[in-house]
């Protein structure tokens, strides 16, 4: 029987005919004499035909015999070609054969095998019960499986083939547990637990399913902590650890996780990384605090999906980007820019989330711009608006307030307004009414600074027109410039006390008069202070001009500059003097001081000129003493040589001595070997033995 004949599941007990009862009877019998192991072969159903086969066969031969006989009958003669020798051979070896043939098929045509859904188990052999377990098992489903067991598993502990049957049940039962596996392996975990469990207790490998079983959930549960933990870092965006927790699950002992669940998670952490990009490049925009970028960085935050790990953060940063705006907005409308304030309130999207205090916003807004017009139809507009705002709001208070407070700026605005055409007027009493009638504002009213600065501007008016005339005489009379016209400007322009309008001015023009006046005083004493300068007699130019640098007036200043000047010129003339009184040593110590004396002589002294001659003598001087020491302490030559100052007419020639000498000191190597020649000592070298030296003394 095949496994197509075995339908999903079999009755445990059937009613049964008599005749099947018997047919099922010997059908035990002759499978109980085939050896264990050998499935029965054919099925019910093709023995059937072969009987209905063999029947029709045997009719047929029947009906021919009758046939025959009728004939025989009928004539009593034989055909002639019945007499034939040949024909009756042939038949004679036909028929037995055939006979043969039939008998020899018939012992040995298998015995038919049993129908195993249609069986009644009670009374079903042990043969039976363990042909029809094993085609249950070959289908490899767990139920078939389970099945399998269950058919053997009621035979007593002393039946023959109990020791065949106990290990066909473990090998049924690991299959079971290779199906739970495969169930696992695919990411059911209930399902492959719940396969393990239908093992039977009682079998060996039950035991391997309960270590099996806690082994998957070992495994289950350290893969979803990877997973979870991966996840997590995604949305803290730390990349690099979740793709390194990423790439633990490729060790995961379980296919699901290892492939299926990696790239899902892979595909996650890519795709929340793009949004991550998104989410950072929104923050930096929103950093920059410019409306343009503002609502660049919302427009990110809403392209980021739902299904993202980072929606969340995007929705929460999305009323913080928008909050940015309102404080844009606030800042405006704090330097009294209305417009732009409403601006840039009236672009905040709804995705902020803000639209409650937005509105409010541009309520307060709105009434602010109209009040800010500065005159009263502009605040009774600005009152109106502020009253439409419900008590429910969290503004609503501030709106009282305002109301308030404009509603006293309006009898304010009349004040000042009816100030202003009095001072348009100009003159003193116009100007003297308007300020009258602009204190009648108290100062801690809305307009009260205003006042205030209108009261400043309109009394500096009165107190320019009332002192102007002084400042115009005074002006006149400076005109002559002399001391007697200079004392009654001064005068004139003290009339203007302090604190008026014109005092600064007047004041400023009081101080150029005083230093013309010391001018004129003083001058006589510098000039002659400087014609002793000329002759020569600087002390005498100091001391006459020092009483004039002391006295902190006008000439101070240039008197103090003429004395420093004077004093420099002495400290030249006395550096020159020392100079050359240093320099009449003619020792290298000594010649290097004067030259250094010599050097600080003003190059605007008519000292300078000598002082320059004196410089090229001495180094001079010092170049010949360093040749004289170098015939016989090389390192002493080259000290000396140079301390010769730069500029002066012997440095050219002291380097070119200095290089001599140190490339005799440090000669450089020959490319090609040469004659060694007998070495020199320094004290045979002379200054006409070197190229620089002959040039020098050629010189």
């Amino acid at each position: 029987m095949t496994e197509r004949d075995i339908p999903d599941s079999w009755s445990s007990a059937s009613g049964r005919e008599p005749d099947q009862n018997a047919r099922l009877s010997r059908t035990e019998e002759l499978s109980e004499t085939q050896p264990f192991g050998v499935p029965a072969t054919g099925s019910t159903s093709k023995s059937v035909k072969r009987r209905k086969k063999n029947n029709t066969e045997g009719l047929l031969i029947n009906s021919h015999s009758e046939e025959t006989a009728q004939l025989s009958k009928s004539s009593g003669k034989w055909p002639r070609w019945m007499k034939s020798w040949v024909l009756w051979s042939v038949l004679l070896m036909l028929i037995p054969g055939s006979v043969g043939l039939l008998a020899m098929a018939i012992l040995l045509k298998l015995p038919a095998a049993p129908n195993c859904p249609s069986i009644f188990w009670p009374l079903a052999s042990a043969s039976v019960r363990l042909h029809c377990a094993q085609l249950a098992a070959s289908k490899e489903t767990v139920n078939d499986l389970l099945q399998a067991i269950a058919l053997v598993k009621q035979l007593p502990q002393n039946h023959p083939l109990h020791g065949e049957i106990d290990r066909f049940i473990e090998e049924w039962s690991r299959d079971i547990l290779k199906l739970a596996d495969q169930s696992f392996q695919t990411g059911n975990l209930d399902e492959a637990i719940a396969t393990a469990q239908k093992i039977p207790q009682d079998v060996a490998a039950y035991k391997l399913a309960d270590e099996q079983i806690g082994k998957w959930q070992l495994i289950w549960s350290k893969a979803e902590a990877t997973y979870n933990g991966a996840i997590a870092e995604v949305r803290e965006r730390h990349w690099q650890s979740a793709f390194m927790l990423s790439a633990k699950m490729l060790r995961v002992d379980n296919q699901y996780w290892a492939s299926t669940k990696y790239d899902q998670l892979n595909r996650l952490i890519a795709t929340a990384r793009e949004d991550g990009d998104k989410l950072g490049k929104a923050e930096n925009l929103a950093s920059s605090k410019v409306v343009d970028n503002l609502l660049e960085a919302i427009k990110l935050a809403e392209s980021i999906q739902q299904e993202s790990y980072l929606y969340e953060k995007a929705q929460e940063a999305i009323p913080g980007f928008g909050r940015k705006m309102l404080e844009l907005a606030q800042a405006k409308l704090d330097k009294q820019d209305a417009d732009e304030a409403l601006n840039i309130a009236r672009q905040i999207p709804e995705s902020a989330k803000l639209q409650a205090e937005t509105d409010d916003f541009i309520a307060i807004a709105d009434a602010k711009r109209s009040a800010w017009i500065g005159n009263v139809s502009g605040l009774e507009a600005a009152i109106a608006q502020a009253q439409q705002i419900d008590p429910s709001r969290p503004v609503y208070n501030e709106a009282q307030q305002l109301i308030a407070r404009w509603q006293l700026e309006i009898e304010d605005v009349a004040n000042l307004e009816k100030a202003r055409i009095l001072a348009s007027q100009g003159t003193v009493n116009n100007l003297t009414a308007a300020i009258a009638q602009v204190e009648l504002i108290p100062a801690n009213n809305p307009r009260g600074t205003e006042a205030r600065q209108e009261i400043d501007r309109w009394r500096a008016q009165v107190e320019t027109i009332e002192d102007q005339p002084y400042l115009e005489r005074a002006e006149q009379i400076a005109v002559f410039e002399d001391i007697n016209s200079l004392q009654a400007a001064i005068g004139q322009a003290n009339e203007i006390r302090k604190g008026r309008a014109l005092y600064p001015e007047a004041r400023k023009k009081i101080r150029t008069w005083i230093g013309k006046i010391q001018r004129i005083q003083d001058q006589p004493y510098l000039d002659q202070a400087q014609e002793l300068a000329q002759s020569g007699n600087l002390t005498a130019a100091i001391g006459a001009a020092q009483q004039i640098a002391s006295s902190g007036r006008a000439l101070s200043g240039e008197a103090q500059a003429a004395i420093n000047d004077w004093e420099g010129q002495i400290r030249t003339r006395e550096n020159w003097k020392k100079a050359q009184e240093v320099g009449a040593a003619g020792t290298p110590e000594a010649l290097v001081e004067a030259i250094r004396l010599a050097d600080g002589v003003s190059n605007n002294s008519i000292l300078r000129m000598d002082a320059n001659q004196a410089i090229d003598q001495w180094s001079q001087q010092l170049l010949e003493i360093a040749r004289s020491q170098g015939q016989s302490d090389i390192a002493r030559g080259i000290d000396i040589a140079k301390s010769i100052p730069r500029g002066s007419a012997a440095y050219s020639a002291a380097r070119e001595q200095i290089k001599a000498w140190q490339e005799f000191l440090n000669p450089q190597p020959q490319p090609q070997p040469q004659l060694e020649s007998p070495q020199l000592s320094p004290s045979t070298i002379t200054p006409s033995t070197t190229p620089t030296s002959t040039t020098i003394n050629g010189q």
